[in-house]
Parts: C-alpha cells; structure tokens; sequence
C-alpha cells in the first residue's frame, strides 16, 4: 500500500489505526546533533488530543509518545526516528453494530471499493486518528524551523457564519475553538454546542501564517511550494479546500489591484501587499507564507441519514459513540505540523539549489 510517506529529505511515514495498538511515524532525515527529548513532542501532541473540552470528542487519549530510536543521550543520531503512541480508550462495540452500512462523509465505501476489505472500527486507516504521527513529526520539523528563525502559526479563523475580525495571537490558546478573537470565540463555541445538541455537526476555516521563511523555497514545476503546500493540507482528513493570500477573492479583483508592488525597505526589496501569500511562481518571496483550509462538517452525525447497506440496499444510518461536533479547534496543531514538515523539507532541498 503506498501514499503513506510524504518528504523527499526529511520524509515521514505513518502507521497505525484508529482502533489498533497504537499509532506512530517513522521520521527520516532528520540531521544528527538535534536536542530531542519526549517532551518536546508531547507539548503537540497535547494540543491536539482528544478530550480536551466541551467542543470535542469525549474519547480519552493521553496520546503519550514513547521515542523507540534515533535519539542517544538526548540528541538526535542522524538515523530514522520512530515515534510511538498506544491506543488506550478505543471503543469498537459501536462500529459493530454498522459495520455492514456504509456512514455517508466517511471512506467506508471508496476503501472497500480500492482494497476489497476494511478495517471498521473507526474507520480504520482512514481516521483522523492517523494524524497523531503527523504532529509528533511536525514536532521536530518545527524545532529544525526555528534554529532558523522560521515560525508558524495556526488558528481558527472561521466556524459556521462566525469569522474572526481580530487577530490577537495571544488569544489563540486561551479559548477552546483556538480563535484569536475573544468575542467570537464564545460565538463559535456556542455554535458548536447547539449542533452537538441537535445531533449534528459545524464546519470551519484555518488559517496559517509562517514567519521568517527565506526567498527561494520551492521547485518548479510541479514542486512549487503553494503546489506542495495545498498538498500537504488537502492530505489532512476533511480538508476541502485550500487558498493562498487573499484566495478566491482575486476572482473579483484586476490584475491592478491583486498584483504585490515591489518595493525596498533599507537594502530589502520586498512587496507592499502580500496578496500573493509569499509565493510567486511557486517559490518563496520572503514576505509571510499565508494560507487558508476548509474543513467540512464531521462526517459522523447523530441524526438520521439515508445510506445503503454492502449489499446494496436501502436503509437509515445514525451514527452513535464520541466524535467531535467541529474538528476545526484540532485541525490547526495537525495543519501546522504539515506545514512544518513541508517548510523543513523545502529549506533542505533549497541548500542544494546554488553554490554558497
């Protein structure tokens, strides 16, 4: 089975299930002499595990890390790394019951279509569960991003009809939605628990901003930066669409308007607007990267739904068990991870792109 590795230097592989022993990642590439400890990765991880509060699954997942290699005396030894995370609080009696109907949103039936088997519970490979390994990676993409003074931030900035119209960064992780504006956080929140209690589910927008990256990131052609990063996004589960800088709206701008003037600050050239998203023709420009995902509504829903069953016939689905009524809020750890791992992967390449 392919598709579960992403990088070409620093290369990560993902392993593991929903309802398995555990999950975890392999990280290969990353450079001997980096500090790693448990530590470091659990503060991510914690950021994105289940239960953490009234807006997300009940599930109850400490989500520990157990670093199984490439780490000695507390440094990284230039050899792959694997990460691992055990399963403790998975609940299959649920999927027991549904096993035989396919949940409308979810890969039930495109996954029994490509392999002729699939693992239920949970849905298998195919839950968000497998983004654990993602972020325990991302962990240490972010660490090797910083020794070179590379930041990423990520927020909700949109759930349901409520748009963030603030951006105060030092909110993002004071409020359960991670908005980083305070007033309509408690607008998202309460949108969020009104679906819940319907028996339904609310979708979202996060926005991602990374500072300090160099010009001259990305490949041509088909491995442009934007080209890898919506990637990187669109590989996430319930992630519909991806934007750059200021996204569709250039559909109603002109080319006056939507194109950055170039300008210069002391010795920098630079742009005077960012309508671009700090990439032109797929390569970096060094103004901040900025992107945009959608994330849909949670497939699993406690109302009523059309389906059918494997052998095809008509019924009615409900789906019951912990999921989370807008998974928004958890998106942004696993979209800065990926973007993490995008950005550490495209700064390596580049230091091979001309003779220093």
């Amino acid at each position: 089975m392919s598709g579960n590795s992403y990088g070409t230097l620093f290369k990560v592989s993902t392993w593991g299930e929903s309802h398995g022993e555990g999950v975890g990642v392999v990280v290969d590439g990353c450079p001997a002499g980096l500090s790693l400890k448990e530590t470091d990765i659990q503060k991510e991880l914690d950021r994105r595990k289940t239960g953490q509060s009234k807006v997300t699954t009940m599930r109850k997942e400490t989500d520990h890390v157990n670093i199984l290699s490439g780490v000695f005396k507390g440094k990284t030894t230039g050899t792959p790394i694997a990460l691992w995370v055990k399963n403790q609080d998975a609940d299959s009696s649920k999927y027991e019951e549904i096993k035989h109907l396919f949940r409308p949103g979810h890969a039930d039936f495109t996954y029994l279509m490509k392999y002729g088997f699939r693992d239920y519970r949970g849905g298998g490979r195919s839950s968000a569960r497998e983004t654990v390994g993602r972020v325990a990676a991302g962990a240490i993409a972010k660490k090797l991003l910083a020794r070179n003074k590379i930041k990423i931030i990520g927020y909700t900035k949109q759930i349901g009809p409520y748009i963030a119209k603030i951006i105060d960064l030092k909110q993002i992780e004071k409020n359960i939605v991670r908005c980083p504006d305070k007033i309509m956080a408690q607008k998202m929140v309460d949108h969020i628990l009104s679906a819940r209690k319907n028996g339904d589910s609310v979708g979202g927008v996060v926005e991602l901003i990374a500072k300090g990256v160099p010009t001259g990131l990305g490949e041509p052609v088909f491995d442009r930066l934007d080209a890898d990063l919506a990637k990187a996004m669109m590989s996430i589960p319930a992630v519909k669409g991806v934007e750059f800088g200021i996204g569709f709206e250039a559909a109603k701008m002109f080319g006056s308007e939507c194109n950055d003037p170039f300008i210069t600050k002391g010795k920098k050239i630079t742009t005077k607007t960012n309508n671009s998203g700090g990439i032109h023709g797929g390569i970096s420009n060094g103004s901040d990267i900025v992107l945009r995902m959608v994330v849909k509504p949670t497939s699993s829903i406690n109302k009523s739904q059309n389906t059918v069953s494997t052998d095809g016939k008509k019924t009615k689905i409900r789906v019951e068990g912990r999921h989370d009524p807008c998974v928004s809020p958890r998106a942004v750890p696993i979209a800065e991870a990926m973007m993490a791992l995008t950005l550490i992967d495209h700064l390596m390449r580049n230091y091979f792109s001309k003779l220093k």
